[in-house]
Parts: C-alpha cells; structure tokens; sequence
C-alpha cells in the first residue's frame, strides 16, 4: 500500500502541474507568480516524495529518472533565477516523461498502484 500512495502522490503533483503549465510559454510561465509558485509546490512535493521513495521500488520502476528529482529538490531550495529555469525544466520536461512512465507501469504492473491493506 505504501507504494501506491507515493506513486499516487507522485502522479497527481504531475498532472497538477501539467494542466498549470499547459499552453504557456517560458515568458508567460516566469511572469505569473502565482502560477510559479504553485507549480514550484508540486514540483517540490514530487521531488520530495521522489526522494523518500524506497529503492527497491525506485528498481521496479527504472526508468524514472529518480535521481533527476532529487536533483531538482535539491536545486529548488535555492532561491534564484536559475532555480526558476530550473523549475520550468522540471515542469516541460521531467513532468510529462515521468507521467509517461508511470502509465506505462501502470499498464504492466497494476499491483504497484492498488490500494489494498497489508496482509
């Protein structure tokens, strides 16, 4: 159940953030700061969900690019322009091809995402 949770976590934060960022451009993106910030949020919650997620499922799903989102967790505690860059990196790029991941994970191995209780 643990792992349906963070994968749960994981895929809402990135449909979240695709749906804020859909349609906009760079400018547009760096000129709301409302938007920003918001996608900064969920970008942050899946680094750090990201970051908490134990090995033995970052192995079953290796084609997440784990240690890309630690890497921009670590990179959004710091506040400049390049984290910004950074951010919008994380939300055109790491965003959907994790999405994409993830439903195909989803399609070979539905017990990953299931919430059932422990045994």
């Amino acid at each position: 159940m643990y792992s349906s949770a963070l994968l749960a976590i994981i895929e809402r934060a990135g449909h979240d953030t695709a749906v804020l960022v859909d349609g906009l451009s760079e400018a547009e993106f760096l000129r709301s700061r409302v938007t920003r910030a918001e996608v900064r949020r969920l970008i942050r919650n899946i680094a750090d969900t990201a970051a908490n997620t134990p090995p033995e499922l970052r192995t079953q799903l290796a084609q997440i690019d784990w240690d890309g989102w630690i890497a921009i967790g670590a990179r959004l505690r710091q506040a400049d322009a390049q984290a910004d860059e950074t951010l919008w990196f994380a939300a055109r790029s790491l965003v959907p091809a994790t999405l994409m991941w993830l439903a195909d994970y989803r399609r070979r191995h539905p017990a990953l995402f299931e919430f059932r209780p422990p045994d």
